[in-house]
């Protein structure tokens, strides 16, 4: 008993020798200091996007599309041509005094005008568009918008 423990105790410390050869070996002919801190090569790689920029084609996390985005519009300038409702509803927007193609789809969630309104409802007469303020006295509140559809 005493001896296995005394060549397993030997074998052990070979082969942490053997180890450390292996490492000292590799050590002069890499310029990659610690390999495990690498991306997995298999794995797609992630892409790195700041909150406040602003990336052409972004419909929503992780999904892009080659169709126009409505940039910074003002609320005035905007007219609904229709509505369609159901599961996944969808208003079409045309900009008032706009050239070549004006008209741009979007959904709710979608963020609208100068002051980064919340589109939170599609209905069949319009769209509820919730924008956040600071009044005088430096409180935030949220002001309600209707935007009827357009005849």
């Amino acid at each position: 008993m005493k001896s296995n423990s005394i060549l397993i105790f030997l074998v052990f410390s070979c082969s942490l020798n053997a180890f450390s050869a292996i490492e000292d070996i590799f050590k002069g002919k890499t310029e990659i200091e610690n390999p495990m801190e690498l991306r997995d090569p298999f794995l797609a790689p992630r892409i790195k996007v700041q909150k406040d920029s602003k990336v052409l084609g972004k419909v929503s996390k992780g999904v892009y599309s080659n169709i126009p985005q409505l940039g910074d519009v003002r609320l005035d300038d905007i007219e609904i041509t229709g509505v369609i409702i159901g599961k996944e509803r969808r208003a079409f927007i045309k900009i008032k005094n706009a050239q070549g193609n004006n008209t741009f789809s979007v959904k709710e969630g979608d963020t609208l005008g100068e002051n980064r309104a919340e589109l939170r409802a599609i209905l069949p007469g319009g769209l509820v568009l919730v924008e956040k303020t600071t009044n005088i006295y430096g409180e935030e509140e949220y002001l309600e918008t209707v935007i009827p559809l357009s005849k």
